[in-house]
């Protein structure tokens, strides 16, 4: 029995967090249902609690996931790519990929202001890690010349805000004439890079 579960938990575990992920992002996590989420994936409400006992605890489980996934990416670009601005523009392409491949994590972020203060914490010291390294890096680059001089923590957050900013203040950013959509996020990209080439080029 041990087996069998072993052999199917992953596929149908996965796809609950799949649907939940778009689920949360595109109508946030109050309005969704565990009934929403078992006809996404198309299995019984009793499936989705045997892997996940309450909604809070799935939610939790797609935030681990998401940042799991976000670190691992970045982390890759941070470590392959060339030294100097080429870095910090893998790096920007890395953080912006995944929402420009999933629209929904963008509305995902919007609910990590939702979360227990615990479970907030729990999500910063998974990325705290992968901050300081990006920080180190900017760091050795100024100080070795290949980057204009400026504080690395304060140029982390602003890239860190711009990428939020997108997700939690949509309303404002139509305003100004900005879509949320792929090719507005694609836009965005480009402007931010263009942004940071002028500020941090010798």
């Amino acid at each position: 029995m041990a087996e069998i579960r072993k052999k199917h938990a992953q596929p149908t575990r996965e796809r609950i967090l799949d649907a939940a992920l778009d689920l949360f992002g595109s109508g946030g996590v109050d309005a969704t249902s565990l009934d929403d989420i078992a006809r996404a994936v198309g299995v019984a409400k009793q499936t989705v609690l045997y892997w996940f006992v309450t909604k809070e605890e799935l939610a939790v489980a797609v935030m681990q996931r998401v940042a799991d996934e976000l670190v691992l990416e970045i982390g890759a670009a941070i470590r392959s790519a060339p030294h100097g601005f080429a870095r910090i523009e893998a790096t920007v392409t890395a953080v912006f990929r995944p929402a420009i491949r999933r629209p929904a994590l963008l509305g995902l972020i919007r609910e990590l202001n939702r979360l227990p203060p615990a479970l907030s914490e729990a999500l910063i010291d998974k990325v705290a890690p992968l901050i300081n390294m990006a920080a180190l890096y900017l760091e050795k680059e100024m100080d070795e010349g290949r980057l204009r001089r400026a504080d690395p923590h304060l140029l982390l957050a602003f890239v860190y805000s711009t990428v939020v900013g997108v997700a939690t203040e949509p309303v404002a950013l139509r305003a100004v004439g900005w879509q949320p959509t792929t090719v507005g996020l694609r836009a965005l990209r480009r402007e931010l890079l263009e942004f940071l080439r002028a500020a941090l080029t010798p």
